[in-house]
């Protein structure tokens, strides 16, 4: 236990009398640590986040959607086609009409989007339409009408030109004024005001407030000149049946499509659920993926402490000398350089987790000024990671220079003097 007190005595002391280089040397590993505190946090913080925004939809729904054939719903070959501008016009109101017969649906709406320039007076701004049929009050709880009403059913098949709006339209176009009953325009035509919807905010990153909900059919004839829909939400009765239910819609909308092989499907059905176990993996990846790179730089750290510790053997090649003339074993000196390159690293975590943490909140507080409520936590885990994962590199990179040293010879350290 002396001896390794005295090896100890003697890092600090090495440490203390070259302050410039042992900062230097710690730069690598503070900046490391630091990093995997902030993915982590950010990766955990994000996840959090996502899933409860899929979750605020409801946790007793599912959606239908278009999706290209010969491919998984989540395959980049799907995502990569639908982005790339391959249009799949197979999904029609009526196979959204045909679900909704099923005994364990309680409300459901369709709808398509769109993007288009809308007039008041003289105020122009582009703005997301929504074509949704009457049924999304009923469907998503979170549709609420402020003032004024909802289209109905009838309006819709009726292809009225009416609009619901959004509050930050609403706010944009009127100001404090009475929305209700004057008229905008979209793509020159004239639409009236029947409704202004309750502020939603953010979801995800898609913004409620900044959209005009009008008649799915007016949006399909009037607007785009389609005849599909590009997804539809049903809300379930019994949650236990939620398996059972989805099957069955895959099988009504199969008949609809005259499809006869699974992988020929132009459509998609997905859950709640299924979409959050599908965020969380994609999510983990990508935590996982950010993590590797940011390891590189403690990697990088360590061989930076490498070097340090190889010029320090360089430098005291006369002090090991003297020590080993004098009874000093191969131990001693190894463990003197050891728990150098160990203090450096244990040093370069703890100052690592600190300024990682206070990075954190700080990227937790402007997230929320720009309107995500997220919360970078720091775990248990992700600490015990990174000082780990620290020390283990001052072991790994510090050993072969502190190896050099104690293999010197008394009389071989002491000639280069």
């Amino acid at each position: 236990m002396q001896e390794i007190l005295l090896s100890i005595k003697l890092a600090l002391k090495n440490l203390r009398s070259n302050i410039g280089r042992s900062i230097l040397s710690l730069l690598g590993i503070v900046i490391g640590v630091a990093a995997v505190i902030i993915v982590l946090s950010l990766g955990a913080g994000l996840k959090s986040f996502v899933i409860g925004q899929v979750e605020s939809f409801g946790t007793d729904i599912f959606n239908v959607e278009v999706k290209v054939p010969k491919t998984k719903h989540t395959s980049s070959q799907n995502v990569g086609g639908m982005v790339g501008g391959t249009q799949i016009t197979t999904l029609k109101i009526k196979d959204a009409e045909e679900i909704a017969r099923h005994p364990n649906i309680r409300a459901w709406y369709g709808g398509i989007m769109s993007q288009q320039l809308v007039n008041y007076r003289d105020k122009n701004k582009q703005t997301i339409l929504m074509g949704l049929t009457a049924g999304v009050v009923e469907a998503d709880e979170k549709t609420q009408v402020e003032a004024g009403r909802m289209y109905t059913e009838e309006e819709d098949r009726g292809l009225e030109q009416l609009a619901v709006l959004g509050s930050d339209v609403k706010e944009s176009f009127f100001g404090l004024e009475n929305a209700v009953g004057k008229t905008i325009k979209i793509k020159g035509q004239t639409y009236k005001v029947v409704g202004v919807l309750k502020k939603r905010g953010m979801t995800g990153f898609f913004n409620f407030d900044n959209t005009i909900y009008i008649p799915m059919r007016t949006l399909q004839k009037k607007i785009m000149g389609i005849d599909h829909i590009q997804f539809a939400i049903f809300r379930l009765k019994d949650t236990a049946k939620t398996e059972l239910t989805i099957l069955e819609a895959t099988d009504i909308v199969r008949k609809e499509h005259d499809i006869k092989n699974s992988d020929d499907d132009d459509f998609a059905i997905t859950s709640i659920v299924q979409a959050k176990e599908i965020v969380g993996k994609v999510l983990s990846v990508i935590n996982i993926l950010l993590l590797s790179l940011t390891s590189i730089s403690l990697l990088v750290g360590g061989v930076g402490i490498m070097n340090v510790m190889y010029v320090a053997v360089t430098e005291r090649t006369y002090e090991i000398g003297l020590r080993k003339s004098v009874g000093a074993e191969k131990g001693d000196i190894l463990k003197q350089f050891l728990f150098e390159a160990i203090f450096l690293t244990v040093m370069g975590g703890f100052l690592g987790v600190v300024i990682g943490f206070i990075l954190s909140q700080v990227a937790g507080y402007f997230a929320g000024r720009a309107g995500f409520f997220i919360q970078f936590q720091i775990t248990l885990f992700s600490v015990l990671l990174s000082a780990g994962f620290s020390a283990g590199v001052g072991v790994l990179f510090g050993y072969w220079p502190a190896r050099r040293a104690s293999r010197l010879t008394p009389m071989e350290a002491l000639r280069k003097e």
